[in-house]
């Protein structure tokens, strides 16, 4: 059983599941100076999870199971997450053995180890009761990257900005089942941007809730997408597949190479594909 966003404590550890995100339309509208982009999306959260546990040790380490993580220890976001607060609270922080359980895949534009530096950020100052509101969280979570302020909150929101400036939105998909496809393809973020040229969104997401989820294939849609499958034709066919199915609207989340459809409640597409990929259906 999975506790969206909830701690689980007894005695002396403590275990959260952070779960990953998915972009409903996203629009690339400038290249700014500093070198990012301003962006138009919205962020829905997806309990497809992580598992995250911290216990008190003698030194602080990261233990890692489940999906390989790429890159050292220290440029993990849970790391990093650990190191900020310890460094912020030096007479409160105490060293922790961290076990993180990797579900969700990487490089696929869903968010996972934003969530999992997050979440991290919520499990210490829980365990240590540093008393941090979610304003401060979020504060923090800024630093380890554009998208995880998001996790603290785990709302649907209307993302701008580089993703950092959020307003609440009240979707809810809840009646609705929801199918993630996930080929074995990573596309790096500089990569996707490389394929595109910003230009203005041709709607307001903001008022997302507003559409019927019938009408999103007509007027809401994801920058990158277009180009992205040009590169890799497979993600199209996945999404094609969704469509024929039954899905009532499918699209490439973030910047690849993970696609989801949005079905009735209880329906879900058989999908075939030459590469290997992940399916995981959450109804």
């Amino acid at each position: 059983m999975l506790f969206l966003g909830k701690p689980i404590s007894a005695g002396k550890f403590m275990i959260r599941f952070p779960n990953c995100k998915i972009n409903i339309g996203l629009y690339i509208t400038n290249k700014r100076a500093d070198g990012y982009h301003d962006l138009e999306t919205v962020f829905y959260p997806v309990q497809l999870c992580d598992a995250l546990e911290i216990v008190p040790a003698e030194e602080t380490k990261l233990y890692l199971s489940g999906k390989a993580v790429a890159g050292n220890e220290q440029d993990n976001l849970v790391w990093k997450a650990y190191t900020m607060l310890q460094q912020q609270f030096p007479d409160k922080v105490k060293p922790v053995a961290i076990y993180l359980h990797k579900a969700i895949p990487m490089g696929a534009g869903l968010g996972g180890g934003s969530a999992d530096g997050a979440f991290m950020l919520q499990l210490v100052n829980d365990f240590f009761e540093l008393e941090l509101d979610k304003k401060q969280l979020a504060e923090r979570a800024l630093q380890l990257g554009s998208d995880c302020p998001f996790f603290i909150e785990n709302k649907p929101v209307f993302a701008k900005g580089r993703g950092e400036e959020m307003m609440r939105v009240p979707l809810n998909l809840s009646n609705y089942s929801i199918q993630l496809v996930c080929p074995d393809i990573h596309i790096s973020t500089k990569e996707a941007f490389a394929l595109i040229t910003p230009k203005p969104s041709t709607m307001n997401l903001q008022k997302l809730h507003e559409l019927p989820v019938v009408a999103w294939n007509e007027y809401v849609y994801n920058a990158f997408e277009l180009p992205v499958c040009k590169k890799y034709p497979v993600i199209k066919e996945i999404i094609d597949q969704l469509y024929v199915q039954g899905a009532i609207y499918a699209a490439m989340s973030g910047s690849g190479s993970a696609v989801y459809g949005i079905f009735a409640k209880g329906r879900k597409a058989v999908i075939t594909s030459e590469i290997q990929f992940e399916d995981h259906y959450i109804e």
